[in-house]
């Protein structure tokens, strides 16, 4: 479909089109789906919204500093959380550390879920080292979806400092948790987190075991 025809979708009134015309603009140079992107941004309906926070995360690098603008004001003012989280998601993935001071006060401020949880897992992704000490008493959450981010982002991170943190989930009962684990521990390369992925390559459930082999083969090549 060509440029008119796109745009005519995504300026119609009707939300179905304009939900097409966004998907269209995935086969578009990031350019272009750039510039179509942006006013959708701030349209009326919630789902369009989201649609359109999604891409930016691919479409965003044309104008980082734009989207650092319009991401940070959908972070911190939208109405639908996720909106909000999907904002989170795109700041992580566009490596915009800038954000991290509002990802930061997003998180504590909020009382959803769904955003929280969506930014411990965005962390990782946004590697800014600020982020230690958050998903370090994330570890400590009694909500089990939270350490499980936190497990993650602590492995993207890097940080050696959280290898006797993560070593504690070894034994964990949620096996969700020790697959986690085993992802996780595959970015650090010591003794001890050798012994807890060959401890964890033992596991019973197959999919645990699996990831600490992949892990331990990996780290031999």
């Amino acid at each position: 479909m060509d440029l008119v025809n796109i745009q005519q979708l995504l300026d119609s009134t009707d939300y179905g089109d304009r939900m097409s015309g966004l998907n269209f603009l995935r086969g578009l140079p990031i350019e272009e789906g750039f510039k179509m992107i942006l006013p959708l941004l701030g349209d009326n309906n919630a789902r369009v919204r989201y649609a359109a926070v999604s891409q930016m995360d691919d479409l965003g690098q044309v104008d980082l500093a734009k989207s650092l603008e319009v991401l940070r004001d959908l972070l911190a003012n939208d109405a639908e959380v996720d909106v909000k989280a999907a904002a989170a998601d795109a700041l992580a993935g566009l490596k915009l550390t800038e954000a991290y001071e509002d990802l930061s006060r997003a998180y504590e401020q909020s009382t959803e879920w769904l955003l929280q949880f969506s930014i411990l897992a965005a962390l990782g992704e946004l590697g800014d080292p600020r982020s230690f000490d958050l998903l370090k008493d994330a570890l400590d959450s009694p909500n089990e979806l939270y350490r499980t981010a936190a497990i993650s982002s602590l492995g993207e991170l890097g940080d050696p400092r959280a290898i006797p943190m993560l070593l504690k989930f070894v034994e964990d009962e949620d096996w969700q948790i020790r697959h986690r684990l085993a992802q996780s521990l595959g970015n650090f390369q010591t003794p001890e987190t050798r012994m807890a992925l060959e401890k964890l390559s033992l596991d019973s459930f197959e999919q645990v075991a699996s990831e600490a082999k992949y892990n331990l083969q990996r780290q031999k090549q």
